[in-house]
């Protein structure tokens, strides 16, 4: 059935305000970007902060300092993983790569996978995927409500699932390259083993003074370990926002082009569709005349 001008004029009052929604997203989605790449670079002195403080622990008294709790996964066959994804779609294939990644990370470790997934997007394309997932959180709407989720997957964590407690915790989450490039990265958080020591052992202290740890070597480097594991969650969940915002910008460009192209094409027919309207009642009226002048 052939287009009028008014199923025509609906159609392209239908893709403007599409159009007005997809540009509304556009925005939010370049003003989210700011606020978690700020908390990102913010982030990254404190972090610096804490390495170096457990750096001066270890370097301290070495000997004294806590052994890492035994690697209950070898007794236990447990592997914790925590995903990042995102609850809401127009995100492009975010949730596809960062699944796919983790699929891949898990398969290449031995032990049962425990498995939390940080959003329901990502959590459906594990579940698909055929993995048995024990959890799934939220995922946090700004910066203030990252510290929150951080706490929550402390805790759980910590908590026997039947298959023993994972001590073994890697973060899998999509880190942003530039612009609206991300790609997916695996961390290994825990267990906290020699090579992690000796690596901060090793690393230089940025004065001629050399630090003195007060109050007792134990209690001090439990500290710095309860904050390297929060920075270490806040910065992944917030790499994570920050390149689910921008993989948001890219879709949403994408779609803002393609309905300029829609709204050109359904433009260009309406006018031809109005024109061939006018052009028929011209035809009419001169035909009109020409039987009223014989």
């Amino acid at each position: 059935m052939s287009d009028t001008t008014a199923s025509l004029r609906r159609k392209i009052d239908s893709a403007s305000d599409l159009q007005s929604v997809v540009r509304t997203m556009k925005a939010m989605a370049a003003s989210s970007i700011g606020q978690y790449e700020q908390s990102v670079r913010a982030l990254a002195d404190y972090y610096r902060t804490v390495e170096l403080g457990l750096g001066a622990c270890v370097r301290g008294s070495e000997p004294a300092a806590p052994e890492p709790r035994p690697n209950e996964l070898t007794e236990a066959g447990a592997v914790g993983a925590v995903v990042f994804g995102s609850d809401q779609g127009l995100v492009g294939r975010f949730n596809d790569v960062v699944a796919d990644h983790a699929i891949e990370t898990l398969a290449a470790l031995s032990g049962t996978p425990i498995i939390w997934a940080v959003g329901e997007r990502v959590h459906g394309h594990l579940t698909n995927a055929g993995l048995s997932l024990v959890g799934r959180f939220t995922v946090p709407t700004s910066v203030t409500a990252i510290a929150s989720l951080v706490g929550q997957i402390l805790v759980e964590t910590e908590t026997d699932h039947g298959d023993g407690r994972a001590t073994e915790l890697h973060l899998v989450y999509n880190r942003p390259v530039s612009g609206a490039v991300y790609a997916p990265v695996s961390q290994r958080l825990l267990p906290l083993d020699d090579t992690w020591r000796r690596t901060l052992a090793e690393r230089p202290w940025p004065t001629k003074r050399v630090p003195e740890v007060m109050g007792g070597d134990t209690a001090t480097v439990r500290a710095f370990i309860r904050e390297y594991l929060f920075v270490s969650l806040f910065r992944a969940c917030a790499e994570s926002l920050a390149s689910e915002n921008a993989s948001r910008l890219a879709a949403m460009q994408r779609a803002d082009k393609n309905i300029d192209e829609l709204l050109e094409d359904f433009n260009g027919r309406f006018h031809r569709v109005r024109q061939s309207g006018i052009d028929e009642e011209l035809f009419d009226v001169i035909a009109g005349f020409e039987m009223l002048a014989r």
